[in-house]
């Protein structure tokens, strides 16, 4: 036998203990870095919407005998018309009588 079969024959392979603890403790870092994070990244911040001033509680009673149920800020008369104004649309209630209940 030649020295360098010598040589690698009685070596033993070694397993990279180092490097795999080394490697597990940065991934239980990150993951714990990560949780911290996402929590207080959560809990810092906080929107609140301001709250609309709705009004009073309306009832508009047409003449076709139809109800509308809505609130007093939602109400516009304008050049002798009533309107209901929305959002997203607006409907014509001109000739229904308002009446202030309180309706659920």
């Amino acid at each position: 036998m030649t020295r360098l079969e010598l040589y690698h024959q009685q070596k033993t392979k070694q397993f990279p203990w180092k490097g795999l603890i080394i490697s597990i403790a940065v991934s239980l870092i990150l993951t714990a870095g990560f949780f911290v994070f996402r929590f207080y990244d959560q809990s810092s911040i906080k929107i609140d919407a301001p709250s609309e001033q709705l009004g009073e509680k309306v009832v508009i009673h047409l003449p076709n005998g139809q109800k509308v149920y809505t609130y007093d800020n939602f109400i516009i008369k304008k050049n002798g018309k009533t309107y209901y104004k929305g959002e997203r649309n607006t409907i014509d209630l001109t000739g229904g009588t308002v009446t202030y209940e309180d309706w659920k």
